[in-house]
């Protein structure tokens, strides 16, 4: 693994893709840019974020957050992965399994980076702002404990 993701930033990240598909139908973030004191997430969009979506977005990370889930490690086959879920990103490198990240019945994605243990590790979600231009929907957020 090349890139050092902070584990609970990355696992805020998998809830907050998750969480946009489910209100906006945009997929995962295309680029994303995780740091230990701030993130970024990059989506395909067609509009800026209204101040309301923006809370309600906050508002279902938290609750997840909150809810203690617990994140686990799975390993299935290939061939498998390949129904369930986009593998463009991954290498083409000759595996015959694919490490997949669950948080609950909430969201699963294979995944190469650390990730906490429980949703409840993270701590408090926060989009810090929010821009658009051109088709491309940015997401900043942070993370403070509690």
């Amino acid at each position: 693994m090349t890139k050092k993701y902070d584990p609970r930033m990355h696992t805020a990240e998998h809830i907050l893709n998750q969480t946009m598909d489910r209100l906006f139908n945009c997929g995962r973030c295309f680029s994303a840019h995780i740091e230990k004191k701030k993130s970024k997430c990059d989506y395909h969009f067609r509009r800026p974020l209204k101040e309301a979506e923006v809370n309600n977005i906050e508002s279902q990370v938290n609750q997840i957050i909150q809810d203690d889930v617990p994140v686990v490690e799975e390993w299935i086959p290939k061939e498998q992965a390949k129904t369930e879920f986009n593998l463009d990103r991954l290498p083409e490198d000759g595996v015959d399994t694919i490490r997949v990240i669950r948080i609950g019945d909430y969201d699963a994605c294979p995944c190469i980076g650390p990730h906490t243990a429980r949703t409840s590790e993270i701590g408090r979600f926060r989009i810090t702002t929010t821009t658009y231009e051109n088709g491309v929907l940015r997401i900043r957020y942070r993370l403070h404990d509690e």
